[in-house]
């Protein structure tokens, strides 16, 4: 038969303003396209332990074991879960959006007894009702809560609940895939023990990496396990030998995504990790006034909204799909719709990493206006 040519694939142009991914800085994907190397040569060995030092400034902590899981934050989500819980340990989960949701699976399907803390999409997890829990199952092996959750805009505080923990024997999980660098947080000053993240959010890296830390406390009951780690790939008691031990090979390191990773950290600490926080929330609040002089109902609970994630309602009777498909078609940008509750009424606008400006609020407020005139 005869060959038949394929064309080379050239994306269209397009603002990524949806949930994830985030635009991408040139820097970050020239770094990516940069000649291959070895896994285990010795210059790709000192890149990775810079990123690693980088991470540990993102993530505000000394943390020993703190690497760049090879996966999404999908992957960084198992791993924290899968090394901490052994099957019939007790597991009280924060469950009020998808993410959450997806914690309390992952940890029943390793064996836990998940304790489910459910809320109303849009709302947070109280302090107060995780220290009821807590009084139920003292026993508790772990707590986890989802600090920026993606599927509905909901910013959770955390500080209150690991100061209860810290001086108890259950650990404080964390789900911050959407809020690294882009709203506060303090691994160390919290007393968060296991936290992971992903790349394409706020960091403004392609997806495929899951920051990850875990603090001295995770790190002691990874060792006292008595029962074999459920996935042989994100085993931790292996992999960190290659990133802090003897760099003895596990898997083959992805690293075109870490050198696009090690260039997106230098970016963030070139800006300053507090300007950057400022820059997120100035820009989102000056976003989410906006849209509500549009009519729009935001859909997260007031006076926890993320700046860098709004979900919010169209104005009457909208239908939310056509014109999303619209806004892509006709103005090129991308934004997400709703998920779970929130589906088939609502939009999810992110202004993240790169994407937090004045200038693609404007662009986007200016589409929007078109359509709803239109």
């Amino acid at each position: 038969m005869p060959n038949t040519a394929v064309a080379v694939a050239a994306p269209p142009e397009r603002l990524l303003l949806g949930p994830g991914p985030s635009p991408v800085n040139q820097r970050v994907l020239d770094a990516q396209a940069r000649s291959m190397i070895g896994h285990l040569d010795p210059w790709f060995l000192e890149v990775a332990d810079q990123v690693v030092e980088m991470l540990r400034t993102v993530f505000r902590t000394t943390n020993r074991l703190t690497y760049a899981v090879s996966g999404t934050g999908s992957a960084g989500m198992e791993t924290a879960v899968v090394n901490i819980v052994e099957p019939g340990d007790t597991v009280i989960v924060g469950v009020n959006g998808v993410f959450g949701g997806r914690i309390a699976d992952t940890a029943q399907r390793a064996g836990a007894d998940v304790v489910a803390l459910e809320e109303p999409w849009g709302r947070i997890v109280s302090p107060e009702r995780v220290a009821s829990a807590m009084k139920a199952h003292p026993g508790a092996k772990m707590v986890a809560l989802v600090h920026a959750e993606t599927s509905t805009g909901a910013h959770q505080p955390l500080e209150e609940t690991g100061a209860l923990l810290a001086d108890t024997d259950t650990l404080f999980l964390v789900d911050t895939v959407t809020g690294l660098a882009g709203v506060p947080l303090e691994v160390d000053d919290w007393h968060l023990d296991v936290v992971y993240s992903g790349t394409q959010k706020c960091l403004s890296v392609p997806p495929g990496l899951a920051p990850i830390t875990f603090s001295e406390k995770a790190e002691a009951v990874i060792d006292r396990r008595s029962t074999t780690v459920r996935s042989w790939y994100l085993d931790v008691t292996a992999v960190r030998r290659y990133w802090g031990g003897d760099r003895a090979y596990h898997h083959t390191a992805p690293i075109s995504s870490l050198l696009g990773l090690h260039e997106g950290l230098r970016m963030v600490l070139e800006e300053g990790l507090e300007a950057r926080w400022a820059r997120h929330a100035e820009v989102g609040q000056l976003f989410q006034e906006h849209v509500q002089d549009r009519d729009a109902e935001l859909l997260a609970q007031e006076g926890h909204r993320l700046p860098q994630l709004t979900t919010f309602a169209l104005p009457g009777d909208v239908e939310e799909a056509p014109l999303r498909k619209r806004l892509l078609l006709e103005h090129g940008i991308e934004v997400g719709g709703g998920l779970g509750t929130f589906a088939g009424r609502a939009w999810r606008v992110g202004l993240m990493g790169d994407g937090a400006t004045h200038a693609n609020v404007d662009r986007f407020l200016h589409a929007l206006d078109e359509l709803l005139d239109g």
